[in-house]
């Protein structure tokens, strides 16, 4: 646990992940905080430079409770497929070895919004999650919304509309609906101004502390944008017209619920589309910068260039969308 007011020992699962690697990069950066990567007995992934590795065994928990005993905070990045019982064993086994703040796996659009948690099963699944957390008594969570990442999301076909190799674009309703959305190096340098926020207020400002946020969500963003919007970037980065596309219009709750029906019948594409096209729907529920607020100014992230971002994510298209 916390030996002064900061958090200085971090565990991290997932730090060889995509996000994962972001986010340990720039807190070892800082400066402030070890990082501990704890990894499978048997896992060969590479972990960032930096990183200290503690290998256990999912099987036994106590292997766990020694790995993250001495750790302030425990951050978990999973893949989409992990099991809520996997996290929830962490997370046990975090409490037990007295961490105080554990990140849970979130990283995507508001999964406290009624409606995404009614409509999107992986959104419903973490409350479950939050509220396990809020019952240990002596563990408290803090929650990340970010929206989806959009280097990840503006490359791949199913998700903002856009199939950036053959030059279409669908756009949802009249493409006009804004969400919140993050690069991985925003989200990155989000979790490190977190976490070296003090405990408790030590300024000016009674909001710049993890207390502040405890059992609760933390909203950050890039961008704020619509469909439309990434199109302007889309065409000012490749330089082309809004003429030499296949244009394109799909009813929102339309698209998906044909997504819903091809996902019942086997299509993995199928559930993508029916998350990507959920936040865009009328109700704002994509855009939590007009409903909530993002914590942006208060953990000093930078406003980024979106045709910086749209590069890199014309260049994922290009080579290597999933990867």
């Amino acid at each position: 646990m916390p030996s002064s007011n900061r958090i200085s020992k971090v565990a991290f699962v997932g730090a060889g992940g995509r996000s994962g690697g972001f986010m340990v990069d720039e807190l070892l950066r800082t400066g402030k905080h070890t990082v501990t990567a704890i990894t499978r007995k048997e896992s060969t992934n590479k972990v960032p430079d930096g990183c200290q590795v503690a290998k256990v065994d999912y099987a036994d928990a106590e292997t766990l409770v020694e790995a993250l005993r001495g750790h302030d905070a425990l951050v978990i990045t999973m893949s989409t497929s992990g099991s809520s019982d996997q996290q929830l064993a962490l997370i046990k086994a975090a409490s037990e070895a007295r961490v105080k703040y554990v990140l849970p796996n979130e990283w995507g659009p508001d999964t406290a919004h009624p409606g995404l948690m009614k409509d999107v099963s992986l959104f419903g699944s973490k409350a479950p999650v939050r509220k396990a957390i809020e019952k240990m008594g002596n563990i408290s969570w803090i929650g990340v919304a970010c929206g989806f990442w959009y280097e990840w999301s503006l490359a791949i076909e199913n998700s903002y509309g856009f199939d950036l190799n053959n030059k279409a674009v669908t756009f949802f309703d009249d493409g006009e609906t804004k969400t919140s959305t993050s690069t991985w190096a925003q989200l990155g340098r989000a979790v490190a101004a977190l976490l070296s926020l003090p405990i408790t207020a030590e300024g000016a400002d009674p909001k710049a502390c993890l207390e502040n946020f405890k059992n609760g969500m933390v909203y950050i963003r890039s961008f704020t944008v619509s469909q439309k919007e990434m199109f302007q970037s889309v065409l000012r980065v490749t330089g082309t017209k809004e003429e030499e596309w296949n244009i394109s219009y799909e009813p929102s709750s339309e698209r998906r619920a044909n997504a819903f029906k091809a996902m019942q019948g086997g299509d993995r594409m199928g559930y993508v589309r029916v998350m990507y096209t959920r936040v865009f729907y009328p109700d704002g529920s994509g855009d939590f910068e007009s409903s909530k607020g993002t914590a942006n100014k208060l953990l000093g992230l930078p406003e980024e260039d979106i045709d910086e971002a749209t590069k890199y994510a014309l260049e994922r298209a290009r080579t290597n969308p999933w990867g």
